[in-house]
């Protein structure tokens, strides 16, 4: 059931975003993952998540900009 839901990652620690991905992959879930808040709306938008993952403290665009941002993408 896992193997067809998308998970967007977002922080920008590498070490968290590695954990999180090999994890979330090896329960079948498929996974990107951006190391800040720009890159993350870009691959929402391309990706179409079913989550997103997202860290509020994140240098430049912070993680409610970039909900907000994500939250403007047409569907």
């Amino acid at each position: 059931m896992s193997g067809n839901k998308k998970i967007l990652v977002v922080d920008d620690e590498v070490d968290i975003l590695d954990l999180l991905k090999y994890n979330l992959e090896k329960e079948g879930y498929q996974v990107e993952v951006a190391d800040n808040g720009i890159k993350g709306v870009e691959i929402a938008q391309k990706f179409i998540p079913d989550l997103i993952l997202l860290d509020i403290m994140m240098p430049g665009q912070d993680g409610v900009e970039t909900c907000r941002q994500v939250r403007e993408i047409k569907s």
